[in-house]
């Protein structure tokens, strides 16, 4: 039962990252013929910058994850680090990135609904892996759970491993994964510019 799990598991980890990637494609699809509003203000500007520093932290943080989880989330309760505050802080990261793609497009609007929409989907995962975790790991995983919160990080629970065994391999991949953000930059600049000269018309603005 645990190998069948642990391979369960692992085609719902490589899932998440099509799923991330099928929602930043669906969801700026639906971006060309919305704008922000203002448009060309500085606020626009503003939300554009800020969504860049939250892909920062979203690529960041998701390799602080990694150097931790490691490929042991199928081995072993993973509880230290950024698992010690939240029992999903990929998925986490992983929404903060959606928002900083969403703010691309000038809008606070869009911005969070980028990263609710992507948290709202990584939870349906996540409970899919902890059906797996559970029948795994059993009275352990339990004990995880009842004190670890799944998508909301609580800060005060905070602990540190002594030392950690590093997958070079594990980083590049979770590198190279979060560019992906990244193609929000040249891509809503694009959709802007034909908003601009009319090619797209814009039939909503969103603040």
């Amino acid at each position: 039962m645990a190998s069948v799990s642990a391979k369960s598991l692992d085609s719902y980890q490589h899932a998440r990252r099509l799923l991330l990637f099928l929602l930043l494609l669906v969801a700026f699809g639906g971006l060309l013929f919305i704008g922000s509003y203002p448009a060309r203000s500085e606020f626009h500007e503003f939300v554009e910058a800020l969504g860049v520093s939250l892909i920062g932290v979203a690529i960041i943080g998701r390799l602080w994850c990694t150097l931790y989880i490691g490929g042991r989330k199928s081995a072993e309760i993973v509880a230290d680090g950024p698992y010690s505050i939240v029992r999903n802080p990929l998925y986490v990261f992983s929404a903060i990135g959606a928002a900083g793609a969403g703010a691309q497009t000038g809008s606070v609007v869009v911005a969070l609904v980028f990263g609710i929409a992507t948290a709202l989907a990584f939870i349906v995962v996540a409970r899919r892996e902890e059906t797996f975790l559970r029948e795994k790991f059993g009275e352990a995983f339990d004990a995880y759970l009842a004190n670890v919160p799944r998508m909301l990080p609580k800060f005060s629970l905070y602990r540190d491993s002594a030392s950690l065994v590093v997958i070079p391999k594990r980083l590049y991949t979770t590198f190279f994964d979060g560019l992906v953000f990244f193609v929000a930059l040249p891509l809503s600049e694009f959709i802007e510019h034909l908003q601009l000269h009319g090619t797209l018309p814009v039939l909503l603005r969103l603040p």
